[in-house]
């Protein structure tokens, strides 16, 4: 590996940096090797990682071996058997005491994530909370993972079922959620029995492997929880075609997910996929404009519009669109661009300098097919990375930014005529994660919710998600759900148990 493709082998470069170090109390959340088999191992190469509001190199992580992933799965299924084997309550007592130990991190974990990822400080914290809760829902929620008893058609026969934990489970998890995908994903196989092997984002690293230090610190047996770090495309296909591994979940955009699909079909792996997003945000004709525009402002900058869930297309009532417009672009002004570390900061960067010149080109494209540009932040962008907020009107399908999952903080809105259209507009796209409906008219809003094409439809709210709730979509926005009593049927199975009854011996 060369030193230009950002991969090291001095081993002076491999301490954090000072910047991040600084900002911790506890720096031994700071881990840049792999955690495998309860134990922390080191690659025979390094990886540079930036922090996205500077690019400076704020710590290096291991290039993991083939042969290191291939320990890390061992030990995983290693660790399968007596994991599953403990009580529910024992599984749940070691989650409930990692949920403890995030919690009293949490101020640490915000710092490590604003640094290695960009978003705010308040969002990062909020992240931590919303990842830990994850972790006391599904340690809470093992206890219920009941089974059911069939009335039988057959004769002296008693039918059940009940629920078995898969085996090993890959997790692959993105960089605009570093703590919080994680921890929906494992708490939930955890706690129904199943060890984890977990690729976070090379990205945002730093926040899987402190979740690893703090699960070392709660005393987790060896190998139930490994996280491991490389070459993304290696690691995949590794995790897709051992054998052990009997469920994957991914998070991250739909092209890779069909990927990694093809790859899990050879092994015939149990898969769950939490792909693209296209949101649609409808502005119902009796909705107030300036409650409208303060939703959509939220749905559409959370993490700087790097969220599957943020608004994409904003559909208003042409008797109210100039209206709404007009309001947003007032309400713009109250962004503030910079660094998540400054508490004035409302919007950070974008994760990569190819995700700015991305924002670009569809704002562009928007422009060159008739979009007005309406606001666009004026304050001072301090690097590469960052992309001043975009309000764009008159949007149309034929335009990137309306087809596409934006990740970025530009606004497309666009007048409808009748609710009618602007469902079956809502529609026209091959994803269906999330939709966002605002209105008072209690007719309307039924229609939206039975007529659209999504796995969540959120109506007057823009926050939607949660421990309790069964996050995922349909079309190509994904398989499965996460969270709930359903984020258990990703990393179980259904066992069905037929006990027949032996006529009794002669002459007993």
């Amino acid at each position: 590996m060369n030193h230009h493709s950002g991969y090291h082998t001095n081993n002076s470069d491999y301490k954090a940096s000072h910047e991040m170090m600084t900002l911790l109390d506890d720096v031994r959340l700071v881990r840049n090797h792999a955690y495998i088999n309860g134990k922390w191992q080191c690659g025979e190469h390094f990886h540079a990682v930036e922090n996205p509001a500077n690019n400076q190199t704020i710590g290096y992580i291991s290039m993991l071996s083939e042969q290191q992933i291939d320990d890390a799965i061992e030990s995983a299924d290693q660790a399968f058997h007596p994991w599953r084997k403990l009580s529910v309550d024992q599984r749940a007592e070691y989650l409930m005491n990692w949920y403890y130990a995030i919690l009293e991190s949490k101020q640490d974990l915000a710092h490590l994530m604003v640094v290695e990822q960009g978003k705010t400080l308040a969002e990062a914290l909020g992240e931590i909370e919303y990842g830990a809760s994850f972790v006391r829902w599904f340690a809470e929620e093992a206890r219920r993972s009941y089974g059911q008893t069939i009335p039988s058609h057959i004769q002296n026969a008693q039918l059940s079922t009940l629920r078995e934990p898969i085996g090993v489970a890959a997790l692959i998890t993105p960089w605009n959620f570093p703590n919080a995908m994680i921890t929906r994903k494992a708490a939930a196989a955890l706690a129904i029995g199943c060890p984890v092997v977990i690729k976070p984002a090379s990205d945002t690293p730093f926040s899987a492997l402190a979740l690893a230090e703090l699960v070392d610190r709660c005393g987790f047996p060896a190998g139930v929880f490994n996280v491991v770090t490389g070459d993304a495309a290696m690691i995949s296909k590794q995790l897709c075609s051992a054998t052990q591994v009997k469920a994957l979940s991914f998070t991250g955009s739909t092209a890779v997910g069909k990927r990694l699909l093809k790859q899990a079909a050879e092994t015939v792996k149990k898969c769950s996929m939490e792909l693209g997003g296209n949101a649609p945000f409808i502005v119902l004709d009796d909705m107030d404009i300036e409650q409208a525009v303060d939703a959509a402002i939220d749905a559409k900058f959370q993490t700087s519009g790097q969220d599957c869930l943020a608004a994409n297309r904003i559909f208003v009532p042409r008797r109210h669109y100039e209206a709404f417009l007009t309001k947003f672009a007032e309400s713009m002004k109250q962004i503030v661009v910079g660094n998540g570390l400054d508490p004035k900061v409302t919007l950070g960067p974008l994760i990569s300098v190819n995700a700015a010149k991305n924002a670009t080109r569809l704002v562009n494209d928007a422009i060159e097919k008739g979009a007005r540009v309406i606001a666009q932040y004026q304050g001072h962008l301090s690097g590469p990375n960052f992309f001043a907020p975009t309000l764009l009107a008159d949007v149309t399908p034929d335009m990137a930014v309306y087809r596409e999952e934006n990740f970025c903080p530009i606004a497309g809105v666009l007048p409808y005529d009748d609710l009618e259209q602007v469902i079956d507009m809502s529609n026209e796209t091959e994803y269906g994660l999330a939709a966002y409906v605002y209105g008072h008219n209690i007719h309307d809003i039924w229609r939206c919710m039975r007529g659209l094409e999504f796995g969540m439809v959120s109506v007057n709210s823009v926050k939607m998600t949660g421990g309790p709730i069964p996050f995922g979509g349909v079309k190509q926005s994904g398989l499965g759900r996460e969270g709930s009593c359903h984020g258990f049927d990703e990393f179980s199975e259904i066992k069905y148990c037929c006990l027949g009854q032996l006529p009794t011996a002669s002459g007993s």
